[in-house]
């Protein structure tokens, strides 16, 4: 589905500079989306919004469903009579790093405490709304905090080495554990209620200055998640609970053994027999809260590499058909029109160009690509039509000035310079911004980082690297006029206003 001519700025909220140590909906988020309006963009992008686990990444989440309760704001919640305004003394003011470990020692025992008083006082006006939340998303919410309570009780342990009853779902043995853990479950719901609502109420204030939200959906999901123990009929799973085959990529000129990603994968032959219903019910979910879904790892729904579970590296598996058209086909059936972005970087078969054709998905293109050698000039503009969106560059890259500094080789350096004029490179990341906002592409969308021209201090992932993700958070002196302005300025003049 063609975009509107527009542009927009990719930052998780878990990077804004809101108190207690991580970023979360609160003012800090209302303060960001009026720098947005004044700097003339229309979208928002954000990464997955789930519970995260293995890693801290938003990619690796114990829910499909779910939302990360550490995006919560506490000071909201204190304003809607929660929590008192004393009990968050102890939140620290924005720090440039989230320590997530620390985070959860801190926020979560403040969540549950807001929770339980939100069941102990809440109005009947409150009462009613949640109750309306618990029947609307009785889908995955019951089975959710369940698998939470449960992950909590065995210390994070994965729920395939919990007692066998559990994994293997007794129902006996569930029905005690949600009478003797009643009070539990409903805590875990009730942030779950207060994450919903705040996300809601900051995406209407989105709306009322005409930015839309873009979000993020990975194809594959963890195996240590509430949707492979509630749903294990879906994937591809032993007697035993573990994985029989895992989801990665083949080895490449990157990765002589490719990567092993570990997810399992589904039984799309189940799915299908289903209709789907599992898939149609994510993504109504996801389109409840957000207005745009990007789809992370698209090849994989025309083609996707599926290794024996017990291998160490991806070099043994091979080429799985996806569901290709026919997903499609279901969720337009119940859904409608569907408002999808194709990540559709790497190597990518003709096959899945055609898919992503037929299906009329706008896919990705990432200017700091398109400069290695003339096999990856698709990456940039003159080779762009109307149907795609553009970024500089994504959350796995490294930023525009901190790649020019440490990554771009000579031959990039050189194929840049003739390409943007750009001599000194001192101003690199606009000279990027500039050649994407300019582009045909209709839609453009920039890394936070990049409009800031920051460093790779401020780089989000490093792929493959298990420690230091996804910590980098914006400072509140960062968000200028001076640069709202710059913004506003070229996207008036490249008309994405």
């Amino acid at each position: 589905m063609p975009f509107q001519r527009s542009s927009g700025i990719l930052l998780h909220p878990s990077s804004l500079p809101s108190r207690g140590g991580i970023g979360d909906f609160g003012p800090a988020a209302y303060q960001f989306v009026d720098f947005l309006a004044a700097a003339r963009q229309k979208v928002w992008q954000v990464l997955p919004l789930g519970p995260t686990g293995m890693g801290n990444s938003p990619y690796s989440s114990t829910s499909a469903f779910a939302g990360n309760p550490l995006l919560v704001s506490l000071e909201l919640l204190a304003q809607a009579g929660w929590i008192g305004n004393e009990r968050l003394s102890q939140l620290p003011s924005p720090s440039e790093r989230v320590d997530f470990e620390a985070v959860k020692a801190l926020k979560m025992p403040l969540l549950r405490e807001a929770a339980r008083n939100f069941l102990g006082h809440a109005s009947p006006q409150d009462r009613e709304r949640f109750g309306h939340f618990r029947a609307e998303n009785q889908n995955w919410l019951d089975g959710f905090v369940l698998f939470d309570v449960l992950r909590q009780r065995h210390h994070a342990a994965s729920w395939s080495s919990w007692p066998r009853e559990l994994v293997r779902r007794d129902a006996a043995t569930l029905e005690k554990i949600r009478s003797d853990a009643a009070e539990e479950l409903e805590v875990e719901r009730v942030i779950q209620f207060a994450f919903f609502e705040q996300w809601n109420a900051l995406r209407r204030a989105c709306h009322a200055k005409g930015i839309q939200i873009v979000g993020d959906i990975a194809i594959f999901v963890s195996y240590d998640s509430a949707d492979v123990w509630t749903h294990p009929d879906i994937f591809y799973l032993k007697p035993d609970g573990h994985p029989e085959f895992v989801a990665g990529v083949p080895p490449d000129a990157f990765s002589k053994t490719g990567q092993r990603w570990g997810n399992p994968v589904y039984r799309w032959e189940v799915l299908k027999a289903r209709g789907y219903d599992w898939w149609v019910e994510r993504i109504r979910g996801a389109l409840k809260t957000c207005d745009i879904l990007r789809l992370d790892h698209f090849r994989g729904f025309e083609q996707y590499w599926q290794i024996p579970a017990g291998d160490a590296t991806a070099e043994h598996g091979r080429w799985m058909p996806g569901p290709g058209d026919d997903l499609f086909n279901a969720l337009r059936h119940h859904l409608g029109e569907l408002p999808f972005i194709a990540e559709d970087l790497g190597f990518i078969t003709p096959e899945v160009h055609a898919l992503r054709e037929r299906l009329s998905i706008p896919g990705m293109k990432v200017l700091q690509f398109g400069f290695s050698d003339p096999g990856a000039h698709m990456y940039l503009p003159h080779r762009y039509d109307a149907n795609c969106v553009v970024y500089t560059g994504t959350h796995d890259n490294d930023t525009t000035v901190g790649w020019w500094r440490n990554g771009a080789s000579e031959a990039e350096r050189a194929a840049v310079k003739a390409y943007l004029g750009d001599g000194s490179g001192e101003q690199i990341h606009w000279a990027l911004v500039r050649a994407a906002a300019t582009s045909i592409a209709g839609l453009c969308l920039l890394p936070m980082q990049d409009a800031l021209g920051l460093g790779s201090e401020a780089r989000m992932n490093i792929p493959s690297h298990a420690d230091g993700n996804w910590a980098w958070r914006l400072m509140p002196h960062q968000l200028t006029p001076e640069v709202a302005k710059q913004l506003a300025e070229l996207t008036v003049v490249s008309d994405r206003a």
